[in-house]
């Protein structure tokens, strides 16, 4: 897997917090959802409900998945991603979630709940079974470097 970020995507870190707390508030069981916005900006998020109800897989509800398409559609936006929590691990895609990202065009948002201390946030590009880091730009701070972090006890 590739490390290095060679595109990025601004996510406010309003966006990062919801995410964080959606993470938190379903562990350990993974959340899902879908991210709303332009190819070059995640706007806001739309939890979904997980299919699998599992620690380590997630499936988006379809019903969900088209409630954000027409959603974002009247908005003038798209389903630009997708995102979903590892409670229990470091956010790096697994192999599951290698083989399992359908839209290659998709910004992927991994949340990590390892620790409090190290709660994290990356995004990915997954193509052809291979993942390449999107950096996270937050304009309501400085570039985040690949992550945003969380603080804790949100």
């Amino acid at each position: 897997m590739k490390t290095s970020p060679v595109d990025a995507v601004v996510m406010p870190e309003s966006v990062g917090r919801g995410l964080l707390t959606h993470a938190r508030n379903e562990a350990p069981l993974e959340c899902c959802g879908l991210l709303i916005g332009t190819k070059e900006q995640v706007v806001r998020s739309a939890r979904a409900h997980n299919l699998y109800q599992s620690p380590t897989r997630y499936r988006v509800d379809p019903v969900d998945h088209f409630e954000a398409i027409r959603t974002a559609r009247n908005e003038g936006l798209e389903v630009v991603g997708a995102y979903h929590s590892h409670p229990g691990s470091l956010p790096q895609p697994s192999e599951t979630d290698l083989n399992q990202a359908n839209y290659p065009q998709f910004v992927y948002v991994i949340v990590s709940l390892v620790s409090k201390e190290t709660e994290a946030i990356k995004g990915y590009r997954m193509r052809s079974g291979q993942a390449t880091q999107v950096e996270l730009i937050s304009h309501e701070e400085s570039r985040c470097a690949g992550s945003i972090r969380g603080e804790g006890n949100r």
